[in-house]
Protein backbone atom coordinates (compact mmCIF):
# COMPACT_ATOMS: atom_id res chain seq x y z
CA UNK A 1 0.00 0.00 0.00
CA UNK A 2 2.82 2.22 0.81
CA UNK A 3 4.54 1.89 -2.38
CA UNK A 4 1.00 2.64 -4.18
CA UNK A 5 0.28 5.52 -2.20
CA UNK A 6 4.34 6.97 -3.38
CA UNK A 7 3.65 6.49 -6.79
CA UNK A 8 0.46 8.21 -6.55
CA UNK A 9 2.29 10.71 -5.21
CA UNK A 10 4.80 10.69 -7.80
CA UNK A 11 2.36 10.76 -10.75
CA UNK A 12 0.63 13.81 -9.65
CA UNK A 13 3.84 15.81 -9.05
CA UNK A 14 4.76 14.97 -12.60
CA UNK A 15 1.52 16.04 -14.12
CA UNK A 16 1.44 19.38 -11.75
CA UNK A 17 4.38 20.32 -13.34
CA UNK A 18 3.39 19.64 -16.91
CA UNK A 19 0.30 21.44 -16.48
CA UNK A 20 0.81 24.36 -14.20
CA UNK A 21 2.12 26.85 -17.22
CA UNK A 22 -1.43 26.44 -18.87
CA UNK A 23 -3.16 26.49 -15.40
CA UNK A 24 -1.34 29.83 -14.06
CA UNK A 25 -2.63 33.05 -15.05
CA UNK A 26 -0.68 36.42 -14.46
CA UNK A 27 -1.55 39.60 -13.79
CA UNK A 28 -3.34 40.84 -16.60
CA UNK A 29 -4.84 44.31 -16.79
CA UNK A 30 -6.76 44.07 -20.70
CA UNK A 31 -10.05 44.02 -21.08
CA UNK A 32 -11.59 41.00 -22.64
CA UNK A 33 -11.91 43.40 -25.85
CA UNK A 34 -7.90 42.74 -25.88
CA UNK A 35 -8.33 39.21 -27.48
CA UNK A 36 -10.06 40.46 -30.56
CA UNK A 37 -6.71 42.98 -30.88
CA UNK A 38 -4.41 40.50 -30.84
CA UNK A 39 -6.30 37.92 -32.85
CA UNK A 40 -5.61 40.98 -35.61
CA UNK A 41 -1.99 41.06 -34.50
CA UNK A 42 -1.16 37.76 -35.63
CA UNK A 43 -3.23 38.16 -38.91
CA UNK A 44 -0.93 40.99 -39.31
CA UNK A 45 1.84 39.59 -38.75
CA UNK A 46 1.37 36.69 -41.38
CA UNK A 47 0.82 39.18 -44.08
CA UNK A 48 3.88 40.72 -43.37
CA UNK A 49 5.31 37.68 -43.59
CA UNK A 50 3.93 37.13 -46.49
CA UNK A 51 4.75 40.23 -48.40
CA UNK A 52 8.38 39.80 -47.15
CA UNK A 53 8.13 42.61 -44.93
CA UNK A 54 9.79 40.64 -41.88
CA UNK A 55 11.48 37.27 -42.03
CA UNK A 56 10.51 33.88 -40.64
CA UNK A 57 12.51 34.21 -37.08
CA UNK A 58 10.98 37.61 -36.43
CA UNK A 59 7.34 36.68 -37.46
CA UNK A 60 7.78 33.46 -35.26
CA UNK A 61 8.86 35.60 -31.93
CA UNK A 62 6.15 37.87 -33.03
CA UNK A 63 3.36 35.25 -32.76
CA UNK A 64 4.77 33.92 -29.50
CA UNK A 65 4.13 37.02 -27.95
CA UNK A 66 0.99 38.18 -28.84
CA UNK A 67 -0.33 34.88 -28.52
CA UNK A 68 1.08 34.63 -24.22
CA UNK A 69 -0.66 38.17 -24.37
CA UNK A 70 -3.83 36.56 -25.85
CA UNK A 71 -4.24 33.84 -23.36
CA UNK A 72 -3.23 36.68 -20.44
CA UNK A 73 -5.76 38.65 -21.54
CA UNK A 74 -8.31 35.76 -21.47
CA UNK A 75 -7.67 35.16 -18.05
CA UNK A 76 -7.96 38.16 -17.16
CA UNK A 77 -11.64 37.97 -19.11
CA UNK A 78 -12.19 34.85 -16.71
CA UNK A 79 -11.69 36.14 -14.01
CA UNK A 80 -14.27 39.05 -13.83
CA UNK A 81 -16.79 36.61 -15.27
CA UNK A 82 -16.80 37.04 -18.73
CA UNK A 83 -17.18 34.60 -21.34
CA UNK A 84 -13.64 32.56 -22.25
CA UNK A 85 -12.97 32.70 -25.55
CA UNK A 86 -12.67 29.56 -27.84
CA UNK A 87 -8.58 29.48 -27.30
CA UNK A 88 -8.96 29.77 -23.66
CA UNK A 89 -11.74 26.80 -23.15
CA UNK A 90 -9.67 24.28 -25.14
CA UNK A 91 -6.92 25.21 -22.77
CA UNK A 92 -8.88 24.40 -19.68
CA UNK A 93 -10.34 20.92 -21.59
CA UNK A 94 -6.28 20.15 -22.36
CA UNK A 95 -5.53 20.41 -19.10
CA UNK A 96 -8.34 18.33 -17.29
CA UNK A 97 -7.91 15.33 -20.13
CA UNK A 98 -4.49 15.32 -19.20
CA UNK A 99 -5.06 14.83 -15.79
CA UNK A 100 -7.90 12.59 -15.56
CA UNK A 101 -6.39 10.04 -18.86
CA UNK A 102 -2.68 10.34 -18.01
CA UNK A 103 -3.09 8.03 -14.53
CA UNK A 104 -5.29 6.01 -15.98
CA UNK A 105 -3.37 4.86 -18.49
CA UNK A 106 -0.60 4.32 -17.01
CA UNK A 107 -2.31 2.20 -13.88
CA UNK A 108 -3.69 0.15 -17.15
CA UNK A 109 -0.14 -0.65 -18.69
CA UNK A 110 1.00 -1.53 -15.54
CA UNK A 111 -1.76 -4.03 -14.32
CA UNK A 112 -1.54 -5.30 -17.97
CA UNK A 113 2.46 -5.54 -18.46
CA UNK A 114 3.93 -5.12 -14.31
CA UNK A 115 3.75 -7.79 -11.70
CA UNK A 116 1.28 -6.35 -9.05
CA UNK A 117 0.42 -9.60 -7.24
CA UNK A 118 4.67 -10.27 -6.59
CA UNK A 119 5.27 -9.76 -2.76
CA UNK A 120 8.24 -7.19 -1.35
CA UNK A 121 11.75 -8.87 -0.67
CA UNK A 122 13.88 -7.36 1.69
CA UNK A 123 16.77 -5.61 0.26
CA UNK A 124 18.56 -8.01 1.45
CA UNK A 125 17.46 -10.69 -0.16
CA UNK A 126 17.97 -9.51 -3.34
CA UNK A 127 21.32 -8.16 -3.12
CA UNK A 128 22.83 -11.37 -1.79
CA UNK A 129 22.98 -14.72 -4.10
CA UNK A 130 21.10 -17.70 -2.74
CA UNK A 131 23.80 -20.24 -0.79
CA UNK A 132 23.99 -23.06 -3.55
CA UNK A 133 24.69 -20.16 -6.37
CA UNK A 134 27.93 -19.58 -3.81
CA UNK A 135 28.60 -23.38 -3.39
CA UNK A 136 30.57 -25.52 -5.70
CA UNK A 137 28.07 -28.31 -5.32
CA UNK A 138 25.48 -25.21 -6.50
CA UNK A 139 27.61 -24.61 -9.47
CA UNK A 140 27.69 -28.66 -10.39
CA UNK A 141 24.06 -28.88 -10.22
CA UNK A 142 24.01 -25.86 -12.78
CA UNK A 143 26.49 -27.59 -15.13
CA UNK A 144 24.78 -30.82 -14.92
CA UNK A 145 21.48 -29.08 -15.73
CA UNK A 146 23.12 -27.43 -18.86
CA UNK A 147 24.80 -30.97 -19.53
CA UNK A 148 21.66 -32.46 -19.41
CA UNK A 149 20.10 -30.54 -22.59
CA UNK A 150 23.54 -29.93 -24.27
CA UNK A 151 24.65 -33.59 -24.06
CA UNK A 152 27.17 -32.83 -26.62
CA UNK A 153 28.53 -29.73 -25.11
CA UNK A 154 32.79 -31.19 -24.46
CA UNK A 155 33.58 -28.16 -22.56
CA UNK A 156 31.21 -28.71 -20.21
CA UNK A 157 32.27 -32.28 -19.70
CA UNK A 158 35.55 -31.56 -19.75
CA UNK A 159 35.38 -28.96 -17.12
CA UNK A 160 33.30 -31.02 -14.49
CA UNK A 161 35.11 -33.89 -14.47
CA UNK A 162 38.00 -33.10 -12.37
CA UNK A 163 35.26 -31.96 -9.98
CA UNK A 164 33.75 -35.37 -10.05
CA UNK A 165 37.33 -36.45 -9.11
CA UNK A 166 37.42 -34.27 -5.96
CA UNK A 167 33.81 -35.28 -4.35
CA UNK A 168 34.82 -38.78 -5.08
CA UNK A 169 32.27 -39.40 -7.91
CA UNK A 170 34.55 -41.52 -9.64
CA UNK A 171 32.03 -42.95 -12.00
CA UNK A 172 30.91 -39.69 -12.86
CA UNK A 173 34.36 -38.98 -13.48
CA UNK A 174 35.14 -41.67 -15.94
CA UNK A 175 31.88 -40.89 -18.02
CA UNK A 176 32.69 -37.46 -17.87
CA UNK A 177 36.13 -38.07 -19.53
CA UNK A 178 34.86 -40.46 -21.77
CA UNK A 179 32.59 -37.79 -22.96
CA UNK A 180 35.55 -35.02 -22.95
CA UNK A 181 37.82 -37.68 -25.16
CA UNK A 182 34.93 -38.19 -27.56
CA UNK A 183 34.19 -34.68 -28.21
CA UNK A 184 36.94 -32.92 -28.04
CA UNK A 185 39.31 -35.83 -29.23
CA UNK A 186 42.48 -37.40 -27.74
CA UNK A 187 45.12 -36.12 -26.27
CA UNK A 188 47.42 -36.89 -23.55
CA UNK A 189 46.10 -34.74 -20.90
CA UNK A 190 42.67 -36.41 -21.68
CA UNK A 191 43.74 -39.91 -21.93
CA UNK A 192 45.90 -39.75 -18.89
CA UNK A 193 42.75 -38.02 -16.93
CA UNK A 194 40.63 -41.03 -17.78
CA UNK A 195 43.19 -43.34 -16.91
CA UNK A 196 43.34 -41.79 -13.07
CA UNK A 197 39.07 -41.77 -13.23
CA UNK A 198 39.68 -45.44 -14.07
CA UNK A 199 41.90 -45.99 -11.29
CA UNK A 200 39.94 -44.20 -8.33
CA UNK A 201 36.68 -46.20 -9.41
CA UNK A 202 38.58 -49.08 -9.04
CA UNK A 203 39.76 -48.46 -5.54
CA UNK A 204 43.45 -47.58 -6.83
CA UNK A 205 44.41 -50.69 -9.15
CA UNK A 206 45.53 -49.97 -12.23
CA UNK A 207 43.09 -51.60 -14.08
CA UNK A 208 43.71 -52.99 -17.51
CA UNK A 209 41.31 -50.03 -18.95
CA UNK A 210 43.29 -47.70 -16.87
CA UNK A 211 46.80 -49.07 -17.77
CA UNK A 212 45.92 -49.26 -21.61
CA UNK A 213 44.53 -45.35 -20.91
CA UNK A 214 48.37 -44.27 -19.76
CA UNK A 215 49.75 -46.01 -22.63
CA UNK A 216 47.59 -44.05 -25.19
CA UNK A 217 48.69 -41.01 -23.46
CA UNK A 218 52.46 -41.81 -23.67
CA UNK A 219 51.87 -42.27 -27.21
CA UNK A 220 50.66 -38.52 -28.05
CA UNK A 221 53.21 -37.19 -24.95
CA UNK A 222 55.99 -39.87 -23.91
CA UNK A 223 57.04 -37.14 -20.72
CA UNK A 224 53.42 -37.27 -19.65
CA UNK A 225 54.20 -36.75 -16.11
CA UNK A 226 50.25 -38.13 -14.62
CA UNK A 227 50.47 -41.25 -16.91
CA UNK A 228 54.45 -42.16 -16.49
CA UNK A 229 53.67 -42.28 -12.34
CA UNK A 230 50.85 -44.24 -12.57
CA UNK A 231 52.44 -47.11 -15.14
CA UNK A 232 55.38 -47.22 -12.57
CA UNK A 233 52.78 -47.75 -9.64
CA UNK A 234 50.66 -50.50 -12.22
CA UNK A 235 54.49 -52.03 -11.88
CA UNK A 236 54.71 -51.80 -8.61
CA UNK A 237 51.46 -53.40 -8.06
CA UNK A 238 52.62 -56.34 -10.48
CA UNK A 239 55.38 -57.16 -8.29
CA UNK A 240 58.24 -55.47 -10.68
CA UNK A 241 60.00 -53.04 -8.51
CA UNK A 242 62.91 -52.68 -10.96
CA UNK A 243 60.69 -51.42 -13.99
CA UNK A 244 58.58 -49.30 -11.17
CA UNK A 245 62.40 -48.11 -9.71
CA UNK A 246 63.45 -47.26 -13.25
CA UNK A 247 60.05 -45.51 -14.27
CA UNK A 248 60.42 -43.19 -11.00
CA UNK A 249 64.00 -42.17 -11.34
CA UNK A 250 63.30 -41.30 -14.68
CA UNK A 251 61.02 -39.12 -13.70
CA UNK A 252 63.04 -37.11 -11.03
CA UNK A 253 65.85 -36.91 -14.01
CA UNK A 254 63.53 -35.72 -16.38
CA UNK A 255 60.26 -34.97 -15.60
CA UNK A 256 57.59 -32.90 -14.53
CA UNK A 257 58.71 -31.00 -11.52
CA UNK A 258 54.94 -31.06 -9.73
CA UNK A 259 55.19 -34.89 -10.32
CA UNK A 260 58.66 -35.00 -8.61
CA UNK A 261 57.40 -35.15 -4.83
CA UNK A 262 55.41 -38.17 -5.47
CA UNK A 263 58.06 -39.97 -7.63
CA UNK A 264 61.03 -39.10 -4.67
CA UNK A 265 58.68 -41.56 -2.11
CA UNK A 266 57.33 -43.97 -4.45
CA UNK A 267 60.90 -44.38 -5.37
CA UNK A 268 61.86 -44.55 -1.68
CA UNK A 269 60.07 -47.77 -1.42
CA UNK A 270 61.43 -49.65 -3.66
CA UNK A 271 64.53 -48.12 -4.30
CA UNK A 272 67.12 -51.21 -3.92
CA UNK A 273 64.75 -53.58 -3.04
CA UNK A 274 65.39 -56.94 -4.94
CA UNK A 275 63.29 -58.05 -7.31
CA UNK A 276 59.94 -59.81 -6.29
CA UNK A 277 58.59 -62.25 -9.14
CA UNK A 278 56.25 -63.82 -7.34
CA UNK A 279 54.95 -61.88 -3.82
CA UNK A 280 54.11 -58.95 -5.30
CA UNK A 281 52.16 -56.33 -3.26
CA UNK A 282 53.13 -54.53 0.22
CA UNK A 283 55.26 -54.82 3.00
CA UNK A 284 55.00 -53.87 6.38
CA UNK A 285 57.40 -51.17 6.32
CA UNK A 286 55.89 -50.27 2.28
CA UNK A 287 52.09 -49.65 4.03
CA UNK A 288 53.89 -47.55 6.84
CA UNK A 289 56.15 -45.47 4.33
CA UNK A 290 52.44 -44.86 3.08
CA UNK A 291 51.87 -42.79 6.08
CA UNK A 292 53.76 -39.49 4.87
CA UNK A 293 51.79 -39.38 2.08
CA UNK A 294 48.64 -37.07 1.26
CA UNK A 295 45.60 -39.09 3.12
CA UNK A 296 43.78 -39.45 -0.27
CA UNK A 297 46.59 -40.48 -2.39
CA UNK A 298 47.87 -42.99 0.64
CA UNK A 299 44.31 -44.49 0.84
CA UNK A 300 44.46 -45.15 -2.58
CA UNK A 301 47.67 -46.36 -2.80
CA UNK A 302 47.59 -48.98 0.17
CA UNK A 303 44.35 -50.25 -0.67
CA UNK A 304 44.89 -50.96 -3.92
CA UNK A 305 48.30 -52.79 -3.66
CA UNK A 306 46.48 -54.93 -0.91
CA UNK A 307 43.33 -55.46 -3.10
CA UNK A 308 45.54 -56.32 -5.87
CA UNK A 309 47.70 -59.19 -4.06
CA UNK A 310 44.67 -60.25 -2.57
CA UNK A 311 42.82 -60.97 -5.69
CA UNK A 312 46.23 -63.07 -7.25
CA UNK A 313 46.78 -65.04 -4.30
CA UNK A 314 43.19 -66.11 -5.18
CA UNK A 315 43.89 -67.27 -8.00
CA UNK A 316 48.10 -68.87 -6.38
CA UNK A 317 47.76 -69.99 -2.98
CA UNK A 318 51.17 -71.37 -2.80
CA UNK A 319 53.07 -67.97 -3.03
CA UNK A 320 53.69 -67.95 0.94
CA UNK A 321 55.65 -64.83 0.55
CA UNK A 322 52.56 -63.42 -0.81
CA UNK A 323 50.84 -64.75 2.01
CA UNK A 324 53.19 -63.38 4.91
CA UNK A 325 52.60 -59.59 3.04
CA UNK A 326 49.14 -60.22 2.59
CA UNK A 327 48.31 -60.70 6.65
CA UNK A 328 51.20 -57.97 7.80
CA UNK A 329 49.64 -54.99 5.72
CA UNK A 330 45.98 -55.48 7.06
CA UNK A 331 47.86 -56.04 10.72
CA UNK A 332 49.80 -52.74 9.37
CA UNK A 333 46.61 -51.17 8.27
CA UNK A 334 44.87 -51.65 11.68
CA UNK A 335 42.43 -54.39 10.41
CA UNK A 336 42.89 -57.35 12.62
CA UNK A 337 39.49 -59.73 11.02
CA UNK A 338 40.77 -59.12 7.37
CA UNK A 339 44.26 -60.15 9.30
CA UNK A 340 42.72 -63.09 10.94
CA UNK A 341 40.72 -64.36 7.55
CA UNK A 342 43.53 -63.71 5.36
CA UNK A 343 45.67 -66.42 7.94
CA UNK A 344 43.19 -69.21 7.62
CA UNK A 345 42.92 -68.51 3.84
CA UNK A 346 47.17 -69.12 3.71
CA UNK A 347 46.31 -72.06 5.82
CA UNK A 348 43.89 -73.71 3.65
CA UNK A 349 45.64 -72.74 0.26
CA UNK A 350 49.00 -74.08 1.36
CA UNK A 351 48.00 -77.34 2.98
CA UNK A 352 50.12 -79.80 4.14
CA UNK A 353 53.26 -77.76 3.91
CA UNK A 354 55.17 -77.98 6.97
CA UNK A 355 57.78 -75.50 6.72
CA UNK A 356 55.31 -72.85 4.83
CA UNK A 357 53.13 -73.27 7.87
CA UNK A 358 55.69 -72.93 10.72
CA UNK A 359 56.52 -69.25 9.17
CA UNK A 360 53.19 -68.39 8.84
CA UNK A 361 52.65 -69.62 12.50
CA UNK A 362 55.56 -67.45 13.16
CA UNK A 363 54.43 -64.34 11.55
CA UNK A 364 51.32 -64.84 13.82
CA UNK A 365 53.06 -64.95 16.93
CA UNK A 366 55.35 -61.86 16.17
CA UNK A 367 51.99 -60.01 15.16
CA UNK A 368 50.18 -61.19 18.07
CA UNK A 369 47.57 -62.55 16.08
CA UNK A 370 47.37 -65.88 17.61
CA UNK A 371 44.22 -66.72 19.29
Amino acid sequence: MTLWLLFALMTAAAIFAVLWPLGCAGTVRRSGSDIEVYRDQIEEIARDRAAGRIGEAEAEAARVEVSRRMIAAADAAEARGEPVSGTAFARRAIALSVLIAFPAIVAVLYLTLGSPQLPGQPLASRTVPEPQQNTLEGLVAQVEAHLEKNPEDGRGWEVVGPVYMRFGRFDDAVKARRNSLRLNGPNAEREADLGESLMAAANGIVTDDAKAAFERALKHDARQPKARFFLGVAAYQDGDMTAAATIWREMLNNGSPAWAGMAREALGRVEGAPPVARTPGPSAEDVAAAETMNPDDRAAMVRGMVERLAERLKRDGSDVEGWLRLVRAYTVMGDRDRALSAAGDARRALGHDADKLRRLDALMKELRLES
